[in-house]
Parts: structure tokens; C-alpha cells; sequence
């Protein structure tokens, strides 16, 4: 018997399809007396066609529909179902499409037969567009409540695809769709899962999957109210309301998502999740473990019954049970390596499961749980089993030891040994690949491993099927080579790579070679290394031979000029130079290219201490959080250095391009810098208001960006009266405010506000907040023509204040020495310091602080401060420069204790005057 995999579709000339021919054929639909075999065996073909991505041009597409529907007048049932299913897909190509409604509408009817409805349901929400859904608004809500499942199912999948083109008809069908999510309606399909064997027939055929394409409908309706989703999720997370686990799934993640939004929601969310964990049905238990374990700072604590549940499945005779509960145990082990460890005893009896998948994640699990002592006995066990498994869990496996030996540096030689047994053994370039990774992070991080290293990986390349992985072992036995005990016994792996391998990997073999000869005292190896490098300028490769001619001319220099280019130990700061190229590339200067980028004021640094800002990001991974689509608008996040310079000039580049087109705005000149969006209302009000600050030479500009959110209803002539709260000396007088014209249902517009400083120019930083009036006419919007009203009236809407602070007059910058800045812009230097101490109470922990003073005080994070060792203390260093170019550093020092929260001490020193203490006042 053949075990060879056969591709079945290749000996069946019926799927060899042309288009041409069978739209000729289509002729067969106009014939009399029909014949449904042959009907349908044409229909067949087209869906074929369709199916595969087949597109019939309009003239065709509208043909064949018509061709078609002449069908509806045979009575075959199979040949009726194959028409609905066909006349679904060319709807949306054929033209005219909406004359055929009043012949699909019969068989919707209650009364027809019931094999029809279904399919005629969703055929005719496919025809129809929005200005015709309520014409057929009595029959779909007929069918929601209709006691026939999969009538009911169909017709609330269509309403799902209707809300996009008619949202404001579709909700008005909640009492309908609440209905169906209460009934008890049940049919067999494909969401029918049962929790044991022990379950009779009929139980595991009940899916009840009306009730879980009801819950999703209901969720789309209430998407806009957090409160309406709320009481959703605990009316129907009540045991026994929802049967269906399908629907129990979608109200888990729900849930999770309400919690991750709302911290207010956080706590009676968590405990009905937890309830779930002790649901009958086997995959919400599941759901429900995994949306904890997900869950943004989840502790010690809420994740324990969790775990304790997915410990239980771990000993499930079932293999896809096993699976799950070890998967999530694997992937929340990386974070909370503490909680998983009580399951260590029984992940450890997964070890020799003959599912191999299963195997692969419980050792993976174990390494990442284990302790030190526990090293050798799971290094020995792993072994056993790395051959008879894929590619894809071979690299889980590494990277996991990779991670053991950042963790475990004693236990390096195990490892060691280990990485170099699995790197001779068959696999492809990305299994290879994460291996030497692993090797490279040994010679990077534990000192001791170096040399045996370095000696694996010089005989891996003498075999090494990979150029890529060739070149970048040669470049780092060039680096590390020289400086061994005996480096001489790695110039001969090296020349043989110029004498056997390609010219990209003899390039590579050239440099590398001339590092053993730059810097060195022993007159001998130089002479070596020189007449090695001769034989290569003889290469039939051009390359190879300038290498070689350009390294034995450095090596005839002072080993002070070769060393300094060939063994330069030093580097620019990439996050900072890619930083200064971003700004340099889109500054507002129009002749900023007129002088080249300036390389000097890129900071360099050792390799040492690029080697501990990369230690730090593979010993600290980010707390995952769950990834659920937002409801309404979110502000931007700003993950890492060089993104959060790079987006504020992106940002204010975009703003200054729309305010070119603005004559009064273009008057004022470049803009200095734009705040991120501040929100000014919840997402979930009638008007959606966010405001944005431009700062100018010598004008403030306020953008308030306005969605109305009103069905039915034009607000027009939309403004915003934007006071400055009152004070002894006002500094900030109103220069022009540009008004929305007209704002219709969802659509967003924007008003602009604009205040002069009275003062010559921004130096005194006026702070200040203002109060906010949204001011509109209000005019409905008349059914029958679907034009506003000719008589509106006045309307007034307050929203909250805007602030505006010290922060707003800095930008995040660079800077190589926090020390030497900080003292630059002390007193001795005519700097200005303030300093404040503040008790923060929205913030958990030292990691969320780190996290939110620097966008509040709108510094940059130098040293790599803002990742967060330790969990008592901790300290920033924050660097930026003002609007007018001044420098400004920051010191916060942070405290944290169980009892009063995270305390800080706010340092700050500004060049100009004023400004220090201003920008302190922004965290209060």
C-alpha cells in the first residue's frame, strides 16, 4: 500500500473549469421543459467558479442572475437550494439585481415550505441594499423569533451583515434578537461539542446555536454602550441562561475585554470569569482560563483557580484536552513563572507522551518553571525525543534553553553541549538559525562559555549548508577570536572557509582574518596572517580582492590607525541616530538640506553597554494584555524611544501640512509642537469631542475634532467657546475661532481656536485651563426626503476643561550623558531647578510609573530608566528640550510600599526661566 499523498483534485476534469464555456452553457436555464439534473449540475460548476475566486464581468454576472432565477418556477428542492446558493454570490456583481425581490420574498413567507426560508433569508439580505431593509423589516424580525433554528440563525447572520449599510433599522430589532438569545431552540451542527463521554446522543447533538449568533448580534448592537454591554454580560452569564457554549464563549471574551477597558468593571468581571472556569462545557472552561491568564496585570491570586483548572485537564485521557491546557499553561509561564510551578509534577508526566506536540510543551513549560537542580535531569529527557519532532517545536525548545541560559549561567555547560549535539543533526535554516542565536547569546552573556563555544561554531561551518548563518559566525570569531588564550587555532577554520566556500562567504572569511592580524605583537602570527591575505588578492572574486587588498594596507599602518578601523570597539547610539535622521528628514526648515546631517552629535557608546541594554530587553518581556477591538477611540500609545521622537514629528509635520491650507493659520507661522489627543467627553455620548494643542512662536491654536453621533439629526454651524479660567494678569487673549459648517450623523469635523500671547513671545509659558461650550444649531432630518429640516434650533453642550501646562512646551529629546545634562542645566550654569513630592494614586506599581511620567511630563527616558528592576525603588532620568530650543532634565525618584502606593520625588531643571517649576506642576 502507497502512503503517498495524492492530490485528488488533479484526476477530476470537472474542476478544470473555463469561464467562457460555461457561461455559454448558461443557455441551458432558458430551455422548456427544464431539467433540474442538468440545471443543477451547471449551477454546481458556476460555484465552483465563484468559490475559487472567479470573477464574472458585470454583463455576465447580470445574465447568468436572471438566467437563473427563472429557475424559482420548478419545484425540484435541490435544484431550488442550489439557486439561492448561487444568486448570493452574484449579487454583488450583476446589475438590477433588486427586481428579483419580490420573488425570493415568497418563499420567506411563513408559510412556505421551511427548506426554503432559511436560504431565502440570507439570498435576500444579500440583494437588497439600505434603502430597502425596511421593506422587509416585518419579515426578518418574524424569522429572529421564528421557532425553526436554523430560520432563526439565518436570519440573524443576515441582520449581522446588514448593520454596516443600515445600522439604525438593525437595532431596533433588539427585543426580537433578545428573544432568540432566551429561547431554547436546538439543532445539530457544527458547534455541537459535548464535555464527556458520559453525555447522551441527543445532548451532543444540541448546539443551540441560535443562541450564540444572537449574543453576537447583540454585542454589535450594544457595541457603542458600555453600560448596555455590562448588563448584557451579566444578564446572560447567569448559570443556565445561555446553553449554547458557543454563545458562553463569546460573553467569556466580552468579559475579559470589559475588564482590560474599565478598571471599574475589572473586579465583577474577574469573578464571573472565574465562575466560568466551573462551567459544564470543557471549551469555556478553557476560554476562560486563557482570558485570565491574558489579562493585564493579572495577580498571583486571581490567576491561581485558573491554573488549578487547566492542572485538572492535564491529566484528561483526551489529547486535544492535554494539549490546551498545557498550551496555556506554556505561553502564561513566561510571565508568571511562579504560578505555573505548582504543575510542575504533572506537566512532568506529560514528558513522555506519545503526542509529541503535547511532549514539546511540557518540557518547554518545565524549563521555564524548573529551578536549577532541575536543569540536567530535563536537559537529558529532552534529548530523547528532539528527532522525532517538526521544525516548529524544535525552535519553541531552543528558545527556551536560550532563556535557561540567561537564567541558569551555571548550568552552561549542559546547555552547551546540548545546543551543539542539535546543531549537527538535520533541520532547516530556522531551526539552525535559532541555535547559533542561542550560542551567541552564551558568548554574549556567560563569559565562561566563550571558548567552547567559539569552538563548536568554527565546526559547524565547516559543513555549514548556510551562507547567512556562515558569514555571521565568521564575523563574531573575528571579534572574539583575537581576544582568546590561543587565537591562532581559529585561523585556520577561517582560511579554509576562502578556500572552499562561495565569495560571499570568502568576503566574510577575509575580514575576519585581518582582525587576527591588526593589533598584533606576535611578529610571527602577523606574518601568517599577511601571507594568508596575499594569496587572496589572486581571487577570481573582485570583492574578496579589494578586502584583501584594503586590510594588508591598514596592516603595513601604526596599529593605532588599523585598530581604530578594523577593531573598533565603540558604536553611535541607534535609537538616538535614528532619532536625529527622522527629525532631520522632516524638520519644518525648508533649507535644512542646504548643510549635510550633522554626525557629531551622535553619542557613542561601548559595546559593553549595548550588551546590557539588550540583556535587559530578553530578561524583562513586556505583560501581555488582551487583544480585543476597541470600541471607540483610543489614545495613541507610545512604545520606545526612537518611536515616540519619531511620531511627534510625524505628527506635527501632518498638522503643519493641513495648517498650509488654512490662510489664517498659515500666518502664524511653523508650528513648534502638537500634544497628543486629549479626550473631552466618553466615547459613548452624544457628541464625541477631543482637542489637540498647537503651540506657535507667539499664538495658541486649540483643534477640537467633533463626531455626531445622532442618527437622524445635522448639527450646523458648530463652535466651541473656549475661556481661559480668569486670572490677575491674563496672557492669552482670543484671536479667531473657524467654526464646523455642518456636522452630519458620524461624520467628523473639526473647529479651530486661536489665542494670542500678549507677551512678546512663548518665554513665560502661560498656564492656564479653559472651559469648553459646544454651541450648534440642532436640525432633524426629514424621513420622506431625507433633507434636514428647514427650522433648527440653538443648542448649547458643555464638555470638559482643557488644561494646558508646563509639559506642552517640551519635546522628548536625546542625550548621550544624563550626568554631564544634568549638570549643564544646574544653578552654577544659570539653570532654574523646581522639586515635588506627590503621592501617585493611579498607578499600581513602580513599572506604571516608569511608564506614565515620562508622557506626562513629556520627557525622554535616557539610560535605559524606564524599564524597572526592582519593585521598591527606582529612578528616572528624563531629558527634553522647550519649544524655543532650551534644554530641560528631569530626575524622578520613585518609592513603593504596600501601604501608601508609589511616592515620587519630581526633580526638574530648565535653561530658561520659569519653566522648571511649571513643568512639575504637570504631574499634580
Amino acid at each position: 500500500m502507497s502512503y503517498a499523498k495524492k492530490d485528488e483534485d488533479a484526476d477530476m476534469p470537472g474542476f478544470k473549469l473555463d469561464r467562457t464555456s460555461v457561461f455559454q452553457d448558461a443557455r441551458l436555464f432558458n430551455s422548456s421543459p427544464i431539467s433540474p439534473r442538468k440545471c443543477r449540475a451547471l449551477l454546481t460548476k458556476i460555484a465552483v467558479l465563484l468559490f475559487t475566486g472567479e470573477k464574472f464581468p458585470t454583463n455576465e454576472a447580470t445574465t447568468l442572475f436572471f438566467g437563473i432565477s427563472k429557475l424559482f418556477q420548478n419545484k425540484d428542492p435541490s435544484l431550488r437550494q442550489m439557486v439561492y446558493l448561487v444568486i448570493k454570490e452574484l449579487a454583488s456583481t450583476a446589475e438590477d439585481v433588486i427586481m428579483s425581490t419580490s420573488i425570493i420574498m415568497k418563499d420567506m413567507s411563513v408559510g412556505s415550505d421551511v427548506i426554503y426560508r432559511a436560504n431565502a433569508i440570507r439570498a435576500l439580505c444579500r440583494i437588497i441594499d439600505g434603502t430597502t431593509v425596511q421593506g422587509i423589516e416585518r419579515l426578518i424580525k418574524t424569522a429572529i423569533v421564528d421557532k425553526t433554528p436554523s430560520v432563526s440563525s439565518a436570519a440573524l447572520v443576515s441582520s449581522y451583515h446588514l448593520l454596516p449599510v443600515a445600522r439604525d433599522v438593525v437595532r431596533r430589532w433588539q427585543s426580537e434578537t433578545q428573544e432568540a438569545a432566551s429561547s431554547s431552540k436546538s439543532s445539530g451542527g457544527f458547534l455541537s461539542f459535548s464535555t464527556s463521554a458520559q453525555h447522551s446522543l441527543a445532548a451532543s447533538n444540541t448546539n443551540y446555536m441560535t443562541q450564540y449568533h444572537a449574543i453576537g448580534l447583540l454585542y454589535q448592537m450594544r457595541s457603542h454602550d458600555r453600560m448596555a454591554l455590562v448588563k448584557m454580560v451579566q444578564q446572560y452569564g447567569q448559570a443556565g441562561a445561555i446553553k449554547s457554549p458557543a454563545g458562553v464563549m463569546m460573553l467569556v471574551r466580552l468579559a475579559a475585554k470589559l475588564a482590560e477597558d474599565d478598571p471599574s468593571l475589572r473586579k465583577p468581571m474577574m469573578q464571573m470569569l472565574d465562575g466560568w472556569l466551573r462551567h459544564k462545557s470543557e471549551m469555556v472552561n478553557f476560554e476562560a482560563a486563557k482570558a485570565i491568564c491574558e489579562m493585564r496585570d493579572v495577580t498571583d491570586a486571581e490567576a491561581a483557580q485558573a491554573v488549578n483548572v487547566l492542572q485538572l485537564f492535564l491529566t484528561s485521557p483526551r489529547a486535544i484536552t492535554k494539549f490546551a491546557a498545557i498550551r496555556i499553561l506554556h505561553n502564561f509561564a513566561t510571565f508568571k513563572p511562579q504560578v505555573v510551578a505548582s504543575c510542575n509534577t504533572d506537566i512532568e508526566a506529560l514528558i513522555s507522551n506519545s503526542n509529541r506536540s503535547i511532549a514539546t510543551f511540557a518540557i518547554t513549560t518545565l524549563l521555564k518553571t524548573g529551578n536549577e537542580t532541575s536543569v540536567d535531569r530535563l536537559m537529558k529527557q529532552i534529548s530523547g525525543f528532539m528527532a522525532d519532532i517538526t521544525d516548529e517545536f524544535k525552535i519553541t525548545i531552543v528558545e527556551a534553553i536560550r532563556t535557561l541560559c540567561l537564567k541558569f549561567p551555571n548550568k552552561q555547560a549542559a546547555m552547551l553541549a546540548f545546543l551543539s549535539g542539535i546543531l549537527r543533526d538535520e533541520g532547516g535554516y530556522e531551526f539552525k538559525r535559532a541555535v547559533v542565536e542561542s550560542m551567541f547569546d552564551l558568548i554574549k552573556f556567560v563569559p565562561g562559555s566563550k571558548e567552547e563555544t567559539l569552538s563548536h561554531l568554527c565546526e559547524f561551518i565547516e559543513d555549514c549548508e548556510f551562507t547567512k548563518l556562515a558569514v555571521r559566525i565568521l564575523h563574531l570569531i573575528g571579534v572574539e577570536g583575537p581576544k582568546a588564550p590561543q587565537p591562532t587555532k581559529y585561523i585556520r577554520y577561517i582560511y579554509n572557509r576562502v578556500v572552499l566556500e562561495n565569495a560571499l562567504v570568502r568576503a566574510a572569511a577575509v575580514t575576519a582574518l585581518a582582525k587576527f592580524g591588526v593589533g598584533q605583537k606576535d611578529p610571527e602570527v602577523k606574518r601568517s596572517v599577511t601571507v594568508l591575505l596575499t594569496r587572496c588578492l589572486d581571487d577570481t572574486d573582485d570583492e574578496v580582492r579589494d578586502r584583501a587588498a584594503l586590510n594588508l594596507r591598514l596592516m603595513q599602518e601604526e596599529d593605532e590607525v588599523a585598530e581604530r578601523f578594523i577593531k573598533n570597539d565603540s558604536m553611535f547610539s541607534l535609537s538616538t541616530f535614528e532619532h536625529q535622521l527622522v527629525m532631520y528628514v522632516t524638520s519644518d526648515n525648508k533649507n535644512i538640506f542646504s548643510k549635510a546631517f550633522d554626525l557629531s552629535t551622535i553619542p557613542v557608546v561601548s559595546h559593553e553597554q549595548a550588551l546590557a541594554e539588550e540583556r535587559t530587553k530578553k530578561l524583562h518581556t513586556a505583560t501581555p494584555t488582551l487583544k480585543a477591538p476597541s470600541t471607540g477611540p483610543t489614545k495613541p500609545q507610545m512604545n520606545g524611544a526612537a518611536e515616540r521622537g519619531a511620531s511627534a514629528a510625524t505628527n506635527t509635520q501632518k498638522y503643519q501640512e493641513a495648517f498650509e491650507r488654512i490662510p489664517e493659520l498659515r500666518a502664524y507661522g511653523p508650528v513648534l509642537k502638537s500634544s497628543s489627543v486629549v479626550e473631552l467627553t466618553e466615547s459613548e455620548t452624544e457628541y464625541v469631542v477631543t482637542a489637540i494643542k498647537h503651540i506657535f512662536k507667539q499664538h495658541l491654536v486649540l483643534q477640537y475634532d467633533i463626531k455626531n453621533t445622532l442618527p437622524d439629526t445635522v448639527l450646523e454651524d458648530v463652535s466651541i467657546i473656549a475661556t481661559p479660567a480668569e486670572e490677575d494678569e491674563p496672557t492669552l487673549e482670543e484671536d479667531f475661532l473657524i467654526p464646523a459648517p455642518k456636522l452630519a450623523t458620524n461624520e467628523p469635523g473639526t473647529i479651530y481656536v486661536a489665542f494670542k500671547n500678549l507677551e512678546e513671545a512663548f518665554p513665560p509659558f502661560p498656564i492656564t485651563s479653559f472651559s469648553n461650550i459646544l454651541k450648534f444649531t440642532s436640525k432633524e432630518i426629514d424621513p420622506s426626503t431625507g433633507e434636514p429640516d428647514a427650522n433648527g434650533y440653538d443648542d448649547e453642550y458643555e464638555v470638559d476643561g482643557l488644561d494646558l501646562t508646563g509639559a506642552d512646551y517640551v519635546v522628548p529629546a536625546f542625550a548621550g550623558n544624563f550626568d554631564h545634562v544634568w549638570e549643564g542645566v544646574g544653578a552654577n550654569n544659570n539653570g532654574e531647578e523646581a522639586s515635588e513630592t506627590l503621592q501617585l494614586g493611579n498607578v499600581k506599581n513602580l513599572s506604571d510609573a516608569a511608564e506614565q511620567l515620562p508622557q506626562t511630563l513629556s520627557l525622554q527616558p535616557l539610560e535605559g530608566t524606564d524599564v524597572v528592576l526592582s519593585t521598591s525603588t527606582h529612578t528616572l532620568k528624563l531629558y527634553g528640550k522647550s519649544v524655543r530650543g532650551g534644554r530641560v532634565a528631569g530626575l524622578v525618584k520613585m518609592a513603593f510600599s504596600a501601604k501608601s502606593g508609589v511616592t515620587v520625588k519630581v526633580s526638574i531643571r530648565a535653561e530658561e526661566e520659569g519653566l522648571a517649576a511649571k513643568v512639575v506642576a504637570s504631574v499634580a
